[in-house]
């Protein structure tokens, strides 16, 4: 569950600029705002989530790695390369993390039909299962965590946020950009 503000005169946020407004007045702190609330629910939802993902045996990353094989439809089966792309991990970390999905039962390697040297990711019947009853929970879950926001409250949030992620993603606004470098 997400914890309430340390106060009604604001939240954790709010007390960091305070502090940073008595010790720097100088300093135009006001970039913290926005960034340290996302930040602090980015760490509070995890915490949240995590405890949902215990439930199945299942940790963040490895419901993330079932999750993207399950999406990916049937026969829920990725490359190494698309499913690490997907996941922004490195091809090492992928290694070691479908190791451990397999001895769980939850994937296999099969033989890759268009390329013979490389092996394909797939869903067993078993981890098919326990994505499609995680998923269920975790949507339900992440509905719980947003029911308190207005409608109309949630969907500017949400576009607010896409807006941010499209600058985020595109690198657009970044020093170097504006310096022309």
């Amino acid at each position: 569950m997400l914890k309430k503000p340390l106060s009604s005169a604001g939240d954790a946020v709010d007390a960091i600029l305070a502090q940073w407004a008595r010790e720097r007045p100088d300093l135009d702190a006001s970039p913290m705002g926005p960034i340290g609330r996302i930040k602090r629910c980015s760490a509070l939802i995890e915490q949240s989530l995590d405890v949902n993902f215990a439930q199945f045996g299942l940790s963040f990353w490895e419901f993330d790695m079932l999750a993207a094989l399950r999406r990916s439809g049937a026969p829920y089966r990725l490359s190494p390369t698309e499913l690490f792309s997907t996941l922004m991990v490195t091809s090492g970390t992928m290694t070691h993390r479908l190791k451990r999905l397999e001895a769980n039962g939850w994937i296999e390697r099969v033989p890759h039909a268009q390329d013979a040297r490389s092996m394909l990711v797939q869903l067993t019947k078993p981890g098919l299962k326990l994505i499609d009853a995680a998923v269920t929970a975790h949507v339900d879950k992440e509905r719980a965590l947003l029911q308190p926001l207005p409608a109309a409250s949630l969907a500017a949030l949400n576009t607010h946020l896409s807006a941010l992620l499209a600058v985020l993603e595109g690198g657009a606004g970044s020093s170097e950009d504006e310096q022309g470098s």
